[in-house]
């Protein structure tokens, strides 16, 4: 299973009400993204790992290793956007090099800062969401969404073949390292090319397959899963509302003032 999939079906959260959670999540990324508070992000950061680690009882050692995923996609990007190769020196940094500087102004530093934190908070909602709500409960969220069924049966098959993917990976580098074939750099290239095209093929059989299994199963274009109802608390519900109100204050108060 993948990781993250295997902590969300061990999360205390996995039976609270998948629409409390849904709407949890979304509303918190939207006050996010439109505040321009670095408290606002602070608050959204700390209060999604206090329920994802604390009450969902992920471990946090785990979950510190899935924020540095995200964090090294911001370190490449907000480098590109505070470095700068030019003949004159700026305000926050500069080191010569030759008759140029690798130089960078104060206000991108501050932009990217902006957006590591807020980028950071954005990705604990979404995390939220996936390390305490299993796939078959978000997709029925968005059928009570009215999201198109074609959309739905998408996500749904594409998220099954991930798996088949993983295996038939996973079964192909096993292969290959009985045979030693990843004792060096090179060969681990021409290892690697070879799983490629191997996984491709394999892959292409396996999804007709499964497609021919469905069949056989009597598919008619949609997937039933049978739902689990659980009813929301009014407690948890007071807890959304309050927050969000208090989510939103802060994002009108850091763009009028």
């Amino acid at each position: 299973m993948i990781v993250i999939d295997k902590l969300c079906y061990q999360s205390k959260l996995r039976y609270v009400n998948a629409s409390e959670k849904f709407v949890y999540a979304v509303l918190t990324l939207a006050m996010c993204v439109a505040s321009r508070s670095a408290l606002t992000a602070a608050v959204v950061f700390f209060v999604n790992v206090y329920l994802t680690v604390a009450k969902g009882g992920i471990p946090f050692a785990r979950y510190g290793k899935l924020l540095l995923i995200p964090a090294a996609f911001l370190l490449v990007s907000t480098t590109a956007l505070v470095v700068n190769l030019s003949r004159v020196p700026l305000d926050a940094f500069a080191f010569p090099m030759g008759g140029w500087y690798l130089t960078g102004s104060t206000s991108s530093v501050l932009e990217a800062l902006r957006l590591c934190y807020k980028a950071l908070a954005a990705v604990t909602c979404l995390y939220f969401l996936s390390l305490t709500t299993v796939m078959t409960d978000i997709l029925g969220v968005l059928r009570k969404l009215h999201i198109p069924g074609l959309v739905i049966e998408l996500m749904m098959l594409i998220y099954r073949f991930i798996f088949l993917l993983m295996e038939t990976a996973s079964a192909i580098t096993t292969s290959q390292n009985s045979r030693l074939a990843n004792r060096d750099y090179r060969t681990k290239l021409r290892s690697f090319g070879g799983m490629g095209s191997a996984l491709l093929v394999r892959s292409i059989k396996r999804s007709g397959a499964l497609y021919d299994a469905m069949e056989a199963r009597c598919y008619d274009g949609e997937l039933k899963v049978l739902p689990e109802e659980r009813p929301a608390k009014k407690r948890e519900i007071l807890f959304i509302a309050g927050y969000e109100t208090v989510l939103l204050g802060m994002a009108v108060w850091s763009w009028v003032r």
